[in-house]
């Protein structure tokens, strides 16, 4: 991902997921980085607080509508999703955000020619070995695991440049800049703040060794060995 479009102008990244925990770390790491931050949300309540935190644009819209995701997409460069279900959702319906949001978005980035797709999915996803931790991510909520990995293989399909974060137990503490990520089958377990995943996440578009490739992500020094050494290149330098 260059620094600019083709016609010279700033890289417009959309924000799905923008209100939630990690969605708001992201929005705040765009900030400022030569990129239009286009935001996200199903109420138009959220509108002045996403302007405030950095917003440039701000789009209403359901992702289960496939005419709303295509809404949101128009014209986008980049897509980065930080959408989720809670472990309550689990038992309110069939569809989950997960896996149809998901695919709405992707379908939308494919149809603007858009140049790169980020998804923060969860550990335990997937059919390669898992941790622990993984394993307890399936049994407690296993609708929402298979809905991910529903929307990851679309994701791989698709024609555009991904990369798949699989996020150990999100937490609410600082940035480390310290993660530990490696491919799926390396059994990474632990903990990993919200705004160390928003990070990765912002940065892989123009990390070109994260291009198409599907990562564990965790902060935890006993998994270290285990860890790929990448250089994670955020835009605007």
């Amino acid at each position: 991902m260059s620094g600019s479009t083709d016609d010279g102008s700033q890289p417009r990244v959309l924000v799905a997921g923008a209100t939630g925990g990690t969605g708001g770390e992201i929005v705040d790491l765009l900030d400022r980085r030569g990129v239009t931050v286009r935001c996200l949300t199903r109420s138009s309540a959220n509108r002045a607080a996403l302007r405030e935190r950095g917003a440039d644009e701000v789009v209403v819209g359901d992702l289960f509508d496939v005419d709303d995701a295509a809404r949101a997409t128009e014209d986008v460069d980049v897509v980065l999703s930080a959408v989720g279900s809670t472990v309550v959702d689990r038992f309110r319906g069939d569809e989950f955000v997960d896996g149809v949001g998901n695919r709405n978005l992707l379908s939308g980035a494919v149809d603007a020619d858009a140049e790169a797709f980020v998804m923060v999915s969860a550990l335990g996803v997937g059919d390669e070995p898992s941790s622990v931790l993984g394993s307890v991510f399936n049994l407690f909520i296993p609708p929402i695991q298979r809905a991910k990995a529903e929307a990851e293989t679309a994701i791989r399909e698709a024609p555009i440049s991904h990369t798949i974060f699989r996020a150990g137990a999100l937490t609410g503490g600082s940035r480390s800049d310290d993660v530990h990520v490696a491919r799926p089958g390396a059994r990474l377990w632990g903990p990993v703040s919200r705004a160390d995943v928003a990070r990765v996440v912002v940065a892989a578009p123009w990390t070109p060794e994260a291009a198409d490739e599907t990562f564990e992500v965790v902060r935890n020094p006993l998994v270290a060995d285990r860890s790929l050494a990448i250089d994670w290149q955020m835009p605007g330098g």
